[in-house]
């Protein structure tokens, strides 16, 4: 009786083995894809739970152990029950109020002229009006003391009054985009001015030479107008720091410019 001979078809087995390492490497490639899903989600809910917490005033020793974020919502509902806590973010409100109780805020092309009750506002920091139809400022603004910051960007104003060198704590005066030709030589007299915008009025060509005694003045801003010349008053304000006078019809530069 003859021997049996086996034969194996190495090509087969061959291509069994390469299907099952190819079926195992996809098989880890899915698994490596959860784990690094799970651990952004895991990373994504912790830092929302992080943002919460400081929106609240939580103190980081209460989340955050040992290097590790507790994402444990009990601490979420404790600080609601927290009068300390709670304290902290009513004084945050109020303060807060009591801000914004010293600003005026006006916008909107309804309005034509400010509001009467604006005069009985003396107390007022800050204006900032803007994309409106006033084209005045009233001559009652020399009421206002304790102006800090005059805001009157893109409305209809075509008259600065004399009663604007009365304002001797104003800071910031911004009238860029509006209907000005001319300023009127008291603005000189608001000794605490540190920054002037008259930008994008159009048909500005000179500037009082008066306003040379704004020695606090660091940035001036006059481009889109219409000067020939750098203003002789702007070269005078020791403390200028940022001058734009682009977009003019400069024509030379003074002789004294190096001052």
């Amino acid at each position: 009786m003859g021997h049996q001979v086996i034969i194996f078809d190495f090509s087969l087995i061959r291509g069994l083995w390469e299907t099952r390492v190819k079926k195992n490497k996809e098989r880890q490639k899915k698994e490596q894809e959860r784990l690094e899903k799970s651990s952004l989600e895991k990373i994504k809910q912790e830092w929302n739970f992080i943002l919460e917490c400081r929106e609240k005033g939580i103190p980081q020793s209460k989340y955050l152990k040992n290097g590790f974020v507790d994402t444990d919502k009990k601490i979420l509902d404790t600080y609601g029950k927290t009068p300390q806590l709670q304290k902290k973010h009513v004084l945050s409100d109020e303060a807060n109020k009591e801000k914004n109780k010293f600003i005026f805020q006006l916008s909107g092309e309804q309005w034509m002229e400010f509001p009467d009750s604006l005069k009985e506002q003396t107390y007022l920091k800050e204006w900032h009006v803007c994309n409106t139809f006033i084209q005045t400022i009233p001559a009652y603004i020399a009421l206002f003391q304790d102006l800090r910051v005059l805001e009157l960007s893109k409305n209809q104003i075509n008259h600065l009054p004399v009663e604007i060198g009365c304002l001797k704590n104003l800071k910031i005066l911004n009238l860029s985009f509006n209907n000005l030709k001319s300023v009127p030589p008291e603005l000189g007299d608001c000794e605490n001015l540190e920054k002037l915008d008259l930008s994008g009025n159009m048909e500005i060509t000179e500037l009082p030479f008066e306003l040379s005694n704004l020695k606090q003045v660091t940035v001036v801003d006059v481009s889109a107008n219409k000067f020939h010349s750098i203003p002789i008053c702007v070269l005078r304000m020791s403390n200028l720091q940022w001058l734009d006078i682009s977009s003019n019809n400069l024509k030379d530069l003074p002789e004294d410019i190096d001052r």
